[in-house]
């Protein structure tokens, strides 16, 4: 793990830091007051990477752009910062080059198989470089904990809704998906992320140091190396996917979402058999001052937390009629994975807000920890999703030649 790249990156990205906690773009904030957990306490998701979702606001064709706290204001932004971050004809341009340069990747990647999960600890002289380098700083705690209760339930399944209608679990659990998988070599899955380059810690020290800032452009540090890991497994189980890892929110934050989707529009256009659209994310959870991060354990290894999200059409959106489907899907993989690694989900997010799940019957947002789990604890968690994600479809492919 190159140290010297992670600190160029964060240098490279210093402005954007000052514009993304100027703008508020955290939703919620939680602190863990004291030195411990009570592990019964219901945690939420706080500084959320997401946009609040429950605001009326213009809506474009497949999307609905549900508030815009993911939106930095121009006003916000300084002269200098204006001008290293707008979207200039060079940016736009040298963005481009890397959007066909990772679609082309992708492909490529997407034939190659994947065995065990390939484990990539730091050794004790990388981290006594890191302390090092970083001395004289100061130090803040990061707390672990572990969560899976939500406020309605149905049997192993929790769900924390928040969303304006009740839901019949069991029903719903039990109802049709939206899309079936077929025994093809074409594209079926498509895995992209809309804010390309959140991170997270590098090593397990139990702290964090006050220049920590959990976004770099490198993909094997950001949630790319996360969504790399889940496609290994899906390619290697004969499930084709696709891995983008266009840069949606870099150089500019503003309108992620909307690039993102021309991303998927794309890929929807190219390879009409893509049923599943899995938008990888990870959360925040905590304060400048300390931080949570959602944990448990596999196979005698600790791994991150997931979250996985659900929309509702809280308006009757013409574009997203179908979002019980999407629900049920988000049900599936929730009770799957319960059921082969225990609490490896929180409880799954069923809220008003629709993140692009509207452009096809098989779309969700998963976060995959929060900014201070380690790069290990993640990667190791895209790695058991890809295998519940691998059962669940390969049980919808078996439903439809039964």
């Amino acid at each position: 793990m190159g140290i010297g790249k992670r600190k160029l990156n964060k240098l490279l990205m210093a402005s954007l830091s000052v514009l993304l906690t100027g703008s508020g773009i955290a939703c919620v904030t939680v602190r863990i007051m004291s030195s411990g957990i009570d592990p019964g306490l219901d945690i939420i998701a706080a500084e959320m990477t997401l946009p609040a979702a429950n605001a009326d606001n213009s809506r474009r064709t497949l999307m609905l752009s549900a508030d815009n706290s993911d939106e930095i204001s121009e006003e916000s932004q300084t002269s200098e910062q204006s001008e290293e971050y707008a979207d200039t004809d060079n940016d736009k341009e040298k963005n481009n080059e890397r959007t066909e340069s990772s679609k082309e990747s992708s492909r490529v990647s997407g034939k190659i198989a994947a065995g065990d999960f390939e484990a990539s600890e730091p050794d004790e002289e990388e981290i006594e470089e890191y302390i090092r380098q970083h001395e004289g700083e100061e130090q803040y705690p990061v707390y672990e904990f572990t969560t899976t209760q939500g406020n309605t339930s149905y049997k192993n399944i929790q769900i924390k809704n928040t969303a304006s209608t009740d839901i019949d679990i069991k029903a719903e659990l039990e109802g049709e998906l939206g899309f079936s998988i077929e025994d093809t070599d074409e594209p079926q899955v498509l895995i992209y992320h809309t804010h390309t380059t959140e991170s997270y810690l590098l090593y397990d020290t139990g702290y964090f140091y006050e220049s920590f800032y959990p976004r770099t452009t490198d993909e094997s540090e950001n949630v790319c190396a996360v969504g790399e890991e889940i496609a290994k497994q899906l390619n290697n189980a004969g499930i084709v996917t696709i891995h983008d890892t266009t840069l949606h929110d870099y150089p500019s934050y503003s309108g992620a979402y909307d690039r993102s989707l021309e991303t998927i529009s794309e890929y929807l256009d190219e390879y009409p058999t893509i049923k599943v659209v899995l938008d990888i994310h990870r959360d925040g959870i905590g304060s400048d001052t300390e931080k949570s991060k959602p944990v448990f354990t596999a196979d005698g290894k600790q791994a991150a937390q997931i979250m996985i999200l659900a929309g509702y059409n809280y308006d009757d959106c013409e574009e997203f009629r179908d979002w019980e489907y999407n629900l049920r899907f988000a049900l599936r993989l929730q009770d799957k994975a319960s059921q082969m690694y225990p609490e490896m989900v929180r409880a799954l997010n069923f809220s008003d807000f629709m993140y692009n799940m509207n452009v096809n019957t098989g779309s969700l947002l998963i976060e995959i920890g929060a900014e201070s789990n380690t790069l290990e604890e993640v990667r190791y968690s895209g790695y058991l999703l890809g295998k519940v994600l691998t059962d669940v479809l390969s049980e919808a492919m078996d439903d439809t030649e039964g």
